[in-house]
């Protein structure tokens, strides 16, 4: 089934690091062509497109800016002639603050960073996702990384980036009543507590007390939450999922 991926035109904003190259990595694995976009200087992510193949492609542009956003997706584009898949997986944590602490800024900088980059991507992806789905005649897809912070709330002084989450989830129910007809299909993957930089602020006797918190008594690699992406890209495997909310999290949050 992973054969139609071959040739698949696919977008990953956030793919420098963590879950965002471990999928562009399995994208490429399968035959897409693949952009990673991040704010490192070109030169940084020269590496990382040796291991993509010929033909991945770099954008480095600001999302928290809504005419890097567009410019972006116009970059893109151009490089690669249309949209299939829109992967909007750039985020982040900002710094923990609680409540008290909080000003405008820190507001600012973890909305922007979390949800504005997810919504005017989106917003400047939507005609060629249209185009994408009425040239195949099957779907489109944006796939866009939550998190279980946007299910029960986020550690203290993670707040903000908790309810971003939680806004992303719910902005894609809205996108699923709004381009359904235009058969672009709209879902969240939610990682639980993932073995990446998000948590290198954290000590390690705090890691050891989280992890036993986790059913499977352990964090989850990136290596193993890429598939799911893979999963909600391909028409034949889930062209009748949308507006769904995929947790992967070893069962950390468990009904």
């Amino acid at each position: 089934m992973l054969q139609e991926l071959t040739g698949k035109r696919v977008l990953i904003t956030g793919g420098t690091s963590g879950v965002g190259l471990a999928t562009a990595r399995l994208f490429a694995q399968h035959g897409a062509k693949v952009a990673i976009n991040g704010v490192r200087d070109p030169a940084q992510a020269s590496c990382m497109l040796s291991e993509l193949g010929a033909e991945a492609i770099y954008l480095q542009a600001d999302l928290t800016k809504s005419e890097e956003c567009q410019r972006c997706v116009a970059e893109f584009v151009a490089a690669f002639g249309g949209l299939d898949v829109l992967i909007n997986n750039a985020g982040g944590l900002g710094e923990r603050r609680g409540l008290e602490e909080i000003d405008d800024a820190l507001f600012d900088r973890v909305m922007d960073l979390n949800a504005r980059s997810a919504l005017m991507v989106t917003k400047f992806a939507i005609p060629h996702l249209r185009q994408s789905a009425k040239a195949s005649g099957t779907t489109a897809a944006v796939i866009s990384t939550g998190s279980l912070a946007g299910r029960e709330g986020g550690g203290i002084g993670a707040g903000v980036y908790a309810a971003a989450k939680a806004w992303l989830h719910d902005i894609h129910r809205n996108w699923v009543k709004e381009f359904t007809k235009d058969n672009i299909r709209f879902n969240i993957i939610a990682p639980g507590s993932i073995d990446t930089a998000f948590h290198q602020d954290k000590s390690p006797a705090l890691l050891q007390q989280i992890a036993a918190t986790i059913p499977m008594g352990r964090f989850g690699q990136v290596e193993e939450v890429a598939p799911s992406y893979l999963y909600l890209a391909s028409h034949r495997m889930s062209g009748y999922v949308t507006g769904q909310v995929l947790d992967v999290n070893g069962g950390q949050l468990a009904p």
